[in-house]
């Protein structure tokens, strides 16, 4: 079990540090109330999500502990749904109702439109 939970922190730990630099390297090119760099970073973990978990599926193509590295730990350090919760908080809060719709609507739509797209990008693969 401890070998587990360091192959998860340890991809948990990367995928933070990705996150903070990829959120951060969005919002350096587009300044704007919506919340740009959230909404990237949600739909890039939830398409890499997809990939991972039905390379998994695919018995041969992922070992359990590259995917618990990469879906529990990469993947859950990565996405920021709690960033994202926050982001809507201040949205209501400046009464930007149009970026908070977007925000919602978009990251929820796109992001199981991402996790179905890389599955089938597996399909095709593989």
């Amino acid at each position: 079990m401890w070998k587990e939970a360091l192959i998860v922190g340890l991809g948990g730990g990367l995928g933070s540090i990705s996150r903070f630099l990829s959120q951060k390297g969005v919002e350096r090119f587009m300044d704007s109330s919506f919340p740009m760099g959230t909404f990237v970073v949600n739909i890039v973990g939830s398409l890499i999500i997809g990939i991972v978990y039905e390379m998994a599926s695919r018995g041969n193509l992922l070992s359990p502990e590259a995917r618990l590295f990469l879906a529990v730990g990469f993947c859950g350090g990565f996405t920021t749904f709690s960033s994202f919760a926050y982001n809507n908080l201040t949205l209501i809060n400046e009464k930007l109702w149009q970026y908070l719709f977007l925000n919602v609507g978009g990251s929820l739509f796109t992001g199981i439109l991402a996790v179905y797209l890389g599955i089938v990008l597996v399909r095709v693969i593989f």
